[in-house]
């Protein structure tokens, strides 16, 4: 019979040293998208030229804004969804709304019973806001 190499322990089992710090989201123009997320509620903490660090307005969450470097040629990223949790989704997308955000999709169930909304910011990233309740840690 084999012997078998000890395994290692997996970052889970051995405990958690990861934290999620930021995400970046690279972008044409900084100045649209800080006007865009600052609507959302985030809240500025840092801007430098070509670049802005922000906070969400719950939580611990940031986002960084980088402006496109050269040589780059488009800020959408296919495939990448921003996901943002509001508990008073409907008034907060109509409020959006009156503030001239435009929404491809507002506020309604999901097939996992999640409450969604869809829209874009303006270099195209797609933005989910929703509101999952009890149901969001749960296996839908």
């Amino acid at each position: 019979m084999a012997k078998r190499k000890p395994t290692r322990k997996s970052a889970a089992a051995a405990g958690s040293e990861l934290a999620f710090n930021h995400a970046m989201i690279y972008v044409d123009q900084v100045d649209p998208a800080l006007g865009f997320y600052s609507e959302l509620g985030f809240r500025l903490i840092a801007k430098f030229p070509g670049y802005a660090r922000l906070r969400a307005p719950r939580g611990d969450a940031t986002i960084a804004l980088h402006q496109l470097d050269k040589g780059m040629t488009s800020a959408a990223a296919e495939g990448i969804r921003l996901y943002f949790e509001v508990k008073r989704l409907d008034a907060f997308c109509k409020r959006l709304s009156a503030s001239g955000i435009v929404f491809s999709q507002m506020p309604r169930v999901m097939p996992w019973g999640w409450r969604h909304a869809y829209l874009n910011d303006p270099d195209g990233h797609e933005v989910s806001l929703y509101w999952a309740g009890a149901k969001r840690l749960r296996k839908s």
